[in-house]
């Protein structure tokens, strides 16, 4: 097992390096390809720096190699409000500092892999899950920073020996409909599946498809061009209001990847590949956002007088299962996909299973489907953040791969979502029939945990016991007169309340937590101005419950802005606080020591620091080596206020004694912990 991962690892870690050495300029890896995205240094990064900072959290990896590439290279890959795209935050390194930065951890990986401990089988509860983890993740940038790379100044970009396109042309086929019986979907890894899978894939999923017809190939570039040269572009009918608003703001008239060019006197198209630009081979799929795929059903529609439209998850896992596909062959796949047969797409009916053509390979799939969670859906504390995000109806799936899926991309059960206006190398096919509700939806937050935190931030007071971030906040606002309140940070925010609380008395108000999910309950109630969720009754009852920022008189504060961030290595543009909270953080932290020896760094001379917490060690958290208290040393006891006095004072002054503030989380209707909260308020040295 240890030489099959070495393997694994080896080969895509190299083979996403390859990709970039198709950039022949430094301009290359810096000017962004499209605005919404980082430049390409980025991505050079982030792949690397990911295998550091999960394999951190499992402790495999005791040390970091370079922290600030490890903040720097962290997030920013989607247009999420964690996602800091301002390329005024960041001074990037030179391609040179990256690579040798890669090669280190490179090492580092194969040295875990060659002596960490290892038992079989690994599954996700075993730290080994997160090496497959890191690497089927670099498979997944490979195919991203492909795209990136097509969307790159042709100039900056050169034809590489690793990533030649296939030369395939001809004519394309008439497209037909073709029938697709009634059944019944089953679909839903176990945990114990003999393939990796990420969380979304896992749970179950029944569905009763009704029959309906569907597209025998791909929509081909020559299919398409009946709706370009229709003007569909022009027709905002076609097009939903998200399609014209996407259609106002990017001014297209054609696929992102199409070229108009003179040749002889006489205009013709051209197709945009990865690192050159070939005439429009017209039998090879249509490559569009969610969109235009949707705009063309439209169109498609009225044409035929058929009830044209993009397939749901459901229908797609249907025609899965009536095609001869094989999956993971030994020898090359029997379609386009896996890097098997070149770095481009093909002709559309190249690769036929049984009565259709690509049902998986060539290009992605657009679906009608918005990404949702299957029953039993849970997150891996690892990544808490792959999935979660994009629960939010503006991410649609995509399904059958690409022809440089790789890994688990390649596998039927991948549940990859994109926002509806992004290019990968995704096309469509279309089908027609009556159209069922596409997901199942849920407005209100089920999670329990995550529920259970709604209500501690934003519910109802149990026993007489303050809202403890209010509270808090309470406590502290005598310490602001008199002192300068432009900036605050909220560390370790969790769903956000204290960010909005601060808000009152601070001009910026920045919460940051480790986990997104709290994240996006203080983005949503910001937003929405509500926020709605289910708390447990008893059993399996459940309490449906809405609160408002109005109800909490906080509807007129600034929205606070949220990120994501790990407290032990903050991004270094955080910083010139005057005020840095700290509430029941300092004892989930895995090195609290760093985070107190660094955090005078974020704060101004004179700002304050408060440190709230009961002071709970867990070695599930924080490794018993580095508590800061709690502890016996030489027979005597070592308190966790020994521990901040020791970190805190050669930059802080403690202001006054601790205070204890309570705080009351509610299980169930019958079940509730009570616990106190030792404050500490810290004032930061002047000079």
């Amino acid at each position: 097992m240890r030489k099959q991962v070495r393997e694994y690892f080896i080969s895509t870690y190299e083979r996403y390096e390859s990709l970039f050495e198709c950039l022949n300029c430094d301009k290359a890896y810096y000017e962004k390809p499209i605005s919404l995205r980082h430049p390409l240094i980025f991505y050079l990064g982030h792949t690397a720096t990911f295998f550091v900072n999960k394999l951190t959290l499992t402790r495999l990896l005791t040390e970091r190699v370079n922290e600030s590439f490890e903040s720097v290279f962290a997030v920013g890959v989607d247009e999420m409000s964690w996602d800091d795209l301002n390329d005024a935050h960041y001074e990037w390194p030179s391609v040179a500092d990256v690579m040798a930065y890669r090669q280190r951890v490179k090492e580092l990986v194969l040295d875990i892999i060659d002596t960490a401990p290892l038992s079989l089988p690994i599954d996700w509860e075993n730290p080994w899950w997160t090496i497959l983890m890191c690497i089927e993740h670099e498979r997944i940038h490979l195919e991203t920073s492909s795209v990136l790379i097509r969307q790159q100044n042709l100039e900056w970009v050169t034809p590489h020996q690793a990533w030649r396109p296939i030369e395939d042309f001809g004519p394309a086929p008439a497209n037909v409909l073709r029938p697709v019986e009634a059944g019944q979907v089953v679909v839903g890894k176990d945990l114990d599946s003999p393939t990796y899978g990420w969380d979304n894939e896992y749970g179950e999923h029944r569905a009763e498809v009704p029959g309906f017809e569907a597209s025998r190939y791909l929509v081909s570039n020559k299919e398409f061009l009946d709706f370009v040269e229709a003007g569909g572009y022009q027709s905002p009918e076609y097009w939903s209001a998200e399609g014209q608003k996407w259609l106002e703001f990017s001014k297209r008239s054609a696929p992102e990847f199409w070229r108009r060019k003179t040749v002889d006197g006489k205009p013709e198209w051209h197709l945009r590949l990865m690192t050159k630009e070939i005439p429009m081979p017209w039998s090879w799929p249509a490559e569009t956002n969610f969109l235009e795929a949707e705009a063309f059903c439209n169109w498609k529609a009225e044409q035929s007088g058929k009830p044209i439209r993009l397939p749901t998850e459901d229908e797609w896992f249907r025609l899965y299962d009536i095609s001869d596909v094989q999956v993971r062959p030994e020898t090359a796949w029997n379609a386009n996909i896996h890097l098997d047969h070149g770095a481009s797409s093909c002709p559309v009916n190249r690769f036929q299973h049984g009565d259709f053509f690509d049902v998986i390979g060539n290009v992605w799939q657009w679906t009608q489907t918005p990404i949702y969670p299957f029953d039993g859906f849970k997150v891996h504390p690892i990544y808490d953040d792959f999935t979660v995000p994009t629960f939010d109806s503006k991410h649609n799936l995509m399904k059958g791969g690409s022809w440089i899926s790789c890994g688990n991309e390649a596998e039927p059960s991948a549940r990859y979502a994109f926002r509806r206006h992004f290019f990968q190398h995704a096309g469509f096919r279309y089908v027609s029939g009556a159209l069922k509700q596409t997901a199942p939806t849920s407005h209100y937050e089920t999670d329990v945990l995550m529920s259970e935190y709604a209500e501690f931030h934003y519910g109802d007071e149990y026993f007489g016991v303050p809202n403890f971030p209010r509270a808090l906040v309470e406590l502290l606002a005598p310490y602001f007169k008199g002192r300068k309140t432009g900036k605050a940070l909220d560390l370790g925010c969790a769903s956000g309340r204290a960010s909005f609380e601060l808000a009152r008395y601070f001009d910026e108000v920045l919460g940051i937590d480790f986990s997104v999910r709290f994240i996006d309950q203080g983005v949503q109630i910001g937003r929405e101005g509500l926020l709605r969720y289910t708390l447990v009754d008893e059993g399996d009852l459940r309490i449906f419950k809405t609160r408002t920022l109005a109800e909490l008189g906080l509807d007129d504060v600034r929205l606070p802005d949220f990120a994501q961030g790990d407290a032990c290595n903050l991004k270094p543009n955080y910083t010139d606080f005057d005020l840095v909270f700290a509430a029941n953080l300092i004892d989930r932290l895995y090195e609290p020591a760093k985070f107190l020896d660094d955090i005078h760094t974020r704060i101004r001379p004179g700002g304050l620091l408060m440190i709230a917490s009961p002071y709970t060690w867990l070695e599930q958290h924080t490794p018993k080596s580095a508590w800061i208290g709690g502890y016996k040393k030489d027979g005597e006891n070592v308190t966790t206020l020994d521990g901040l006095k020791k970190h805190l004072e050669p930059n802080f002054r403690l202001l006054d004694p601790p205070k204890q503030v309570p705080f009351v989380i509610r299980e169930t209707s019958n079940k509730f912990q009570h616990s106190l909260s030792n404050v500490t308020v810290w004032e930061r040295h002047e000079g």
